[in-house]
């Protein structure tokens, strides 16, 4: 083999193995559950808070 089939072989199995693991990543992150936002009320509040002026 030259270098230039070396090099693509390589890429190719780096890219694969990077898609292996991102699709891990998303199940496991997807198997979680749902995301519940956080509440409105304490983020005013914490708002409120912080730009009170004294």
């Amino acid at each position: 083999m030259d270098r230039k089939k070396i090099v693509a072989v390589i890429t190719g199995i780096i890219s694969v193995f990077l898609g292996v693991i991102y699709l891990i990543l998303v199940q496991l992150l997807d198997s979680r559950g749902a995301m519940i936002p956080a509440p409105v009320n304490d983020l005013s509040i914490l708002l409120n808070n912080f730009f009170h002026t004294y």
